[in-house]
């Protein structure tokens, strides 16, 4: 989906990062994460946006959420290859929340430069995390980064595998 303007785009990331916290905080499921802090939004009118925004902004949240949702093992077996002398469990949940985000975009999804969304990590990781939040997730990213031909056509590869498995099952 294309979001208007980087403000949407960011605000879209700043509540996607809100709603995977809330799962893992509260093992509430994607769905009640995100409606929570949707209806938080449009409540509030903070950003003073019309109900088409809104909904726009919604439906890249649950995209961004669900996607990170679904592919959170992968994710997270990637980012523990990058994490030198870190576990993935063992990192603050922001932190956490905010690099699976961030490699969700860059591995699982094409509508965004690699390069944008290490920025906008580093962003969320200051506003939400720590002072020290931005550079180690930085860190993180960037070597990610370096590898980030390697690391798309495995996605690519286990997804064309998937499709041939499915292709080769036997009918029920």
């Amino acid at each position: 989906m294309i979001l208007g303007g980087p403000m949407k785009r960011r605000l879209a990331r700043e509540i996607a990062v809100q709603s995977l916290y809330q799962m893992e905080m509260n093992e509430v499921s994607a769905e009640d994460a995100v409606n929570m802090l949707m209806d938080e939004v449009q409540e509030e009118n903070e950003i003073e946006a019309d109900l088409a925004d809104v909904s726009r902004i919604d439906e890249h949240v649950r995209e961004l959420v669900n996607g990170v949702s679904e592919n959170k093992t992968a994710i997270d077996d990637m980012l523990q290859h990058y994490l030198t002398g870190w576990q993935v469990d063992r990192l603050s949940r922001v932190d956490r929340q905010v690099l699976r985000l961030a490699c969700f975009e860059m591995i699982f999804r094409d509508d965004v430069p690699p390069k944008a969304s290490i920025n906008e990590a580093i962003e969320l990781a200051k506003h939400f995390g720590t002072e020290e939040s931005g550079k180690f997730v930085n860190g993180v990213l960037g070597r990610l980064l370096q590898a980030l031909d390697e690391l798309k056509p495995k996605k690519d590869k286990s997804h064309a595998d998937q499709s041939q498995m499915e292709e080769n099952a036997p009918e029920k």
